[in-house]
């Protein structure tokens, strides 16, 4: 697939285009809102199990090769369990960092095989599917975000790539490219050679989390 060719800017407009339509529709018929958030949330575990599925079935588990430890593997399940309870600091996580995450890796993708592949459906779904669940349960106004939740977002992530990144000394692993950067584009590109980039990652995150704080709907 060609970054920003004809085929992704459509995948982009059509994540887009479904994610400010449920909204509107949970915001304008609140009794839809818990329907639509329980469908997404059963349908994007059902594609991640599917998909887990799929590639061991395939690969093997190869440990610690092909262990779901990316921020996108933690943030899917993070969205589920946000979609089907509609607990506050669950929809805050998947709210800035599955968002954060889910977009950029959407805007760069690093697929595994070309399109149309299952693989590189499934990434599309599974980060598309982050990014609407955040996108419904906020700006549809199903949950209200609280005070302090960039902070409490921005703590899960750094203690999370704490843990994945003494995971990946141990292991010499990559899982969130804490130790070298992805092979296709990406904006770790323009932020300076390791360890730089994580400190410039970090700091952008926190950036657009401030960002999405800013752009929150203001009414519950």
């Amino acid at each position: 697939m060609r970054l920003f060719g004809v085929v992704h800017l459509i995948l982009i407009a059509g994540t887009g285009a479904l994610a400010a339509a449920l909204a509107a529709i949970c915001r304008h018929r609140r009794e839809a809102a818990p329907i639509i958030a329980n469908v997404l949330g059963w349908a994007l575990a059902a594609n991640e199990i599917v998909w887990w599925i799929f590639r061991y079935s395939h690969e093997g588990f190869r440990f610690p090769q092909n262990v779901p430890l990316q921020l996108c593997d933690v943030a899917v399940w993070i969205a589920v369990a946000a979609c089907l309870t509609r607990r506050p600091l669950l929809v805050e996580l998947t709210f800035f960092g599955g968002l954060t995450a889910a977009a950029m890796a959407i805007l760069t993708p690093d697929l595994w095989s070309p399109w149309p592949s299952y693989p590189a459906i499934y990434f599309f779904l599974s980060h598309g599917g982050i990014i609407i669940a955040a996108v419904i349960l906020v700006y549809g106004r199903v949950v209200a975000l609280r005070r302090g939740a960039v902070w409490r977002a921005f703590a899960f992530v750094i203690a999370y790539a704490m843990i994945v990144g003494t995971f990946d000394g141990v292991f010499h692993t990559d899982y969130m490219y804490l130790c070298e950067k992805p092979r296709s584009g990406s904006l770790l590109n323009v932020m300076g050679p390791w360890p730089i980039y994580l400190f410039s990652g970090a700091a952008l995150a926190l950036g657009l989390f401030c960002v999405l704080w800013w752009l929150r709907p203001r009414k519950p």
